[in-house]
């Protein structure tokens, strides 16, 4: 149900800063840190380790698969919803418990392998991977549920900001780990990450369990109305609202950030192919790279608040397939000591992933209930990336087809497909699929609390 849009209030800058110095944002920062360093680190330095041992490009491309787990997290977002985590659910809550539990998880797989040897056999470290990932992936579930009701919709931008910085910290503690391997070992780097997430679980014990959404998730009546009220609700009306635009919207949902994928899974192999050493591309991931990466969140706010957000999916698109090109030139013409260009790769590349960050997390929110955001969010933030997991699964083949420069020269051109649809919605879509109906306001405790 809609209404008419209510008028902001008015906020100094004073005012607005001050909302970062809450405790629910200083919460949320600590969380969006415990999001994303278990993603980091499959997705970017387990595959440095990997051909590190000298493991086939194609082998590693095909282990990337184990982040399916994100996008197949919809299928179990419902459990984390409703069902209750004995004894942990006394002492914290809904929401804290599911995050400490699979924060927990983050801490167990890293430190199996922490113990393996890719050289000794592939098993143990696809186990230890795959426990990193689906807890990752129930992590971020049970995250998003406690931001979306941890404050009211006209914050709901302040705590995705603050979300967002705590993942760029993740990005920079993933590239000391990689640092500390290059000091020590790989077993000790993931040891120190084990360690980080082990603070994030404590730091949980003293956050505030949000009370928003607590008597919806009480279900009574038989088994029956529990699941089509857990499950098959939040779906349905999903596709109500959306009806035949379902379709293109949830394939320019899929493919918006195929280039940004997959040329990621293959980013650090490149690195270690040319011969960078690892502390250095640690250093500048999480030094001049967290800097560019902060900066494109903060333009990408202003460019979707300056120019509206569909204006903003464009320039995220063009950005995406300039930096692409950026790694096709690095490619072609770095060596091991050419600092300056990779630099000048990962700053570009780090900017526009900030970018398209930012806007594309606000056109997932604006196409979700705020009365069932956390199954839809988990739906919606699943198929954005299943498509393009899938496909990175493929990257290393692609890239020993072709060579490097081919392969990121056509990682570029697929952000052609996502500009067409992205096009057709905008030109064409209903409000609902441009992302522009206004829900009523959603009661939820207050944030300042």
């Amino acid at each position: 149900m809609t209404d008419a849009p209510a008028e902001r209030p008015r906020r100094t800058w004073k005012q607005t800063a001050a909302i970062y110095a809450t405790p629910v944002m200083l919460s949320m920062l600590v969380l969006g840190f415990a999001s994303g360093l278990p993603l980091y680190m499959v997705f970017q330095k387990l595959s440095f380790w990997l051909r590190d041992a000298g493991i086939e490009r194609s082998t590693i491309g095909f282990f990337y698969w184990v982040t399916l787990s994100y996008t197949l997290k919809f299928l179990w977002a419902p459990v984390v919803d409703r069902v209750r985590i004995p004894f942990l659910f006394k002492l914290l809550g809904a929401r804290r418990s599911w995050i400490v539990t699979a924060v927990s998880g983050t801490v167990i797989a890293l430190l199996i392998i922490s113990r393996t040897d890719p050289a000794d056999g592939l098993l143990p470290v696809a186990i230890g991977a795959l426990l990193l990932a689906y807890s990752g992936a129930t992590l971020d579930v049970a995250i998003d549920a406690w931001r979306i009701e941890s404050a009211p919709n006209d914050m709901q931008a302040n705590m995705a900001a603050a979300y967002s910085l705590g993942y760029r910290f993740a990005y920079m503690t993933s590239g000391l780990g990689l640092a500390i391997s290059e000091w020590a070992d790989w077993g000790w780097s993931f040891k120190a990450m084990a360690l980080a997430m082990a603070i994030s679980a404590a730091l949980v014990f003293l956050m505030k369990e949000p009370a928003a959404g607590l008597r919806k998730r009480d279900l009574d009546g038989p088994f029956p109305m529990k699941v089509a009220r857990a499950v098959i609700e939040p779906f349905k009306q999903i596709l109500g609202r959306l009806g035949l635009w379902f379709i293109p919207v949830i394939a320019l949902v899929a493919i918006y950030r195929l280039s940004d994928f997959t040329m990621g899974v293959m980013a650090a192999p490149l690195y270690s192919d040319i011969g960078f050493a690892r502390d250095l591309v640690g250093g500048i991931q999480g030094g001049p790279g967290l800097a560019a990466t902060i900066f494109g969140l903060f333009v990408g706010g202003v460019a979707a608040f300056r120019f509206g957000l569909p204006k903003a999916l464009v320039i995220g698109l063009v950005i995406t397939f300039v930096t692409n090109g950026a790694y096709a030139w690095l490619a072609a013409t770095a060596g091991p000591d050419d600092a300056g260009k990779l630099l000048v790769a990962v700053v570009g590349d780090n900017i526009a992933g900030g970018f398209v960050t930012t806007v594309f997390i606000a056109y997932l929110s604006s196409l979700v209930d705020p009365e069932n955001a956390a199954t839809q969010y988990a739906l919606l933030s699943s198929f954005y990336a299943f498509f393009a997991k899938f496909l990175s699964g493929f990257s290393g083949v692609l890239a020993d087809a072709v060579g490097w420069v081919w392969f990121f020269i056509i990682t570029a051109g697929w952000t052609a497909p996502a500009a067409l649809l992205l096009f057709v919605v905008i030109r064409y879509g209903t409000d609902a699929a441009r992302g522009a109906e206004v829900f009523d306001e959603r009661k939820t405790a207050d944030a300042s609390s």
